[in-house]
């Protein structure tokens, strides 16, 4: 959900951005391209929108799936001579959120797919989420078309968040744990790990699974 999404100078515009596609679904930043090293927040967000959208109306048709399960599932549909369905089904989506999109580049019948589905909902003003681990124009063996719509969107990207995001992080986590830590190590945390959040809240349950353990709370 946004409402557990720290916002900092990392990602700013990304979560502006996806917050404004809630609002103007498939008219405004259309496609919505988010990219960033993994653990970062993408996935994150693409779910939180792909959330406040149902939840606030549970008739549009809302689909998240991964690249790779994108993948399997045309090979699958293929093998079932079934691929006219699944491009059906596709097309009447509201709401198409593809994540890990790089993992199609070099893959010729998925990137059809995509790109038939693509220019289908984009037709007709349906909204198309993508996050990748790049920018589209240096995702190698894109196919140009393909790398061309992606581009014509809203490209945003998720960097690695500052001390003071990682900071407010772990004290969130911490808060959702129903736990205490002292600040001292909190920022110790934050200090030493600094590009994924994924690592950052590892670290943070490790330290919290020691005091229930040994029913010690950690100093320094």
């Amino acid at each position: 959900a946004f409402d557990s999404f720290v916002v900092g100078s990392n990602n700013e515009l990304a979560h502006a951005a996806s917050l404004r596609v809630t609002k103007e679904l498939g008219k405004l930043y259309n496609p919505l391209f988010l990219y960033g090293g993994v653990g970062l927040g993408k996935t994150h967000l693409l779910q939180a929108i792909g959330n406040k959208v149902v939840s606030e109306n549970k008739d549009r048709k809302v689909l998240y799936i991964s690249a790779e399960r994108l993948t399997a599932d045309i090979v699958e549909a293929i093998g079932n001579k079934t691929i006219e369905d699944l491009k059906n089904r596709y097309s009447k989506l509201d709401l198409l959120i593809i994540d890990d999109v790089q993992f199609i580049a070099g893959k010729v019948k998925t990137q059809d797919i995509v790109f038939s589905t693509f220019n289908e909902l984009y037709g007709r003003n349906k909204q198309i989420l993508l996050s990748s681990d790049r920018p589209p124009q240096v995702i190698p063996a894109l196919e140009e078309r393909l790398r061309s719509r992606f581009q014509g969107g809203m490209i945003a990207d998720v960097g690695a968040p500052d001390f003071e995001t990682r900071l407010v992080i772990l004290k969130m986590k911490v808060a959702e744990k129903s736990s205490t830590l002292e600040d001292e190590i909190l920022s110790y945390i934050a200090t030493h790990i600094q590009k994924n959040v994924r690592e950052l809240e590892g670290a943070l349950n490790r330290v919290l699974a020691f005091s229930q353990i040994y029913n010690r709370i950690p100093d320094l």
